[in-house]
């Protein structure tokens, strides 16, 4: 009689998403390696932030879908779980991080250095927390997310700063906007680690149905984000922070159309 393998089960098409999330975080970093150099040489890098950010975001559309495809084929497994948290802290933390380390923290020496960190740090130990969490027995797991997610405050990050370098476009540098990049590192740093609780729109699938003019009007917000995608995204990612304060006062019927949570039917 055969023993049974110790090997994990890898499913193709979620883990696939999660490799094009890390493959998005890394193509990040190389940019913005690439841009410190040029601006080192006293060269314009523009550009290669503008793929940066461009990545970034990109990591979080493939980090959205790796989990949808898991729970449609009912394939969430803990191999997957890991791999997506590895991917993030290389999507969602380094690239980030270093991203505002280059435009605005390196002029600040050792203290720059040690924001760029908290932030990544702070990333690293929520997803370390939220694997935790949903290993643990017995748990239900929550449709809620405590805190603020990490691929939503990297794409905070990367959207603002887009929006930032789209009013600069004429000029070398971002001015004095982006000393605020610093403050929102480390106010989303602590905002992960908060008790403001945010929906995971787990109860959002392939399978959600809609009204024909809530379906027309994403649609038209699609279109429309895609029209004015350097300051739109930042649009949806400050609304989503927002939505978190905001979400005690607003009715369960209400919130059952945003979210589609399944428990509240």
């Amino acid at each position: 009689m055969s023993e049974p393998s110790n090997e994990p089960k890898i499913y193709l098409l979620p883990n696939l998403m999660t490799a094009g999330n890390l493959f998005c975080g890394f193509a990040a970093v190389l940019r913005i390696i690439e841009g410190a150099l040029l601006t080192a040489a006293g060269q314009p890098a523009g550009t290669l932030f503008h793929e940066a950010i461009a990545f970034i975001l990109g990591a979080c559309v493939f980090d959205l879908l790796d989990g949808r495809l898991a729970r449609l084929g009912g394939h969430e497994s803990a191999f997957g779980r890991e791999f997506d948290s590895l991917a993030d802290i290389v999507s969602f933390g380094v690239a980030p991080a270093l991203l505002v380390y280059q435009i605005v923290l390196r002029d600040f020496e050792r203290t720059g250095w040690l924001i760029a960190f908290f932030f990544l740090l702070c990333g690293g130990l929520r997803l370390a927390r939220f694997n935790c969490t949903s290993q643990m027995a017995g748990e239900k797991p929550s449709r809620d997310f405590q805190g603020f997610p990490i691929p939503a405050a990297a794409g905070l990050i990367a959207s603002l700063t887009l929006l930032m370098l789209w009013f600069q476009a004429d000029e070398k540098e971002l001015g004095p906007w982006k000393f605020a990049l610093p403050v929102l590192l480390l106010f989303l740093s602590f905002m992960m680690f908060s008790k403001v609780k945010y929906p995971s729109f787990k109860g959002l699938n392939w399978r959600t149905q809609r009204s024909l003019p809530a379906f027309l009007g994403l649609i038209v917000l699609l279109a429309f984000t895609a029209m004015n995608y350097r300051w739109m995204p930042a649009v949806l990612f400050v609304s989503f922070l927002i939505y978190g304060f905001v979400r005690p006062f607003i009715s369960k019927a209400i919130r059952h159309e945003i979210e589609e949570d399944e428990s509240e039917e």
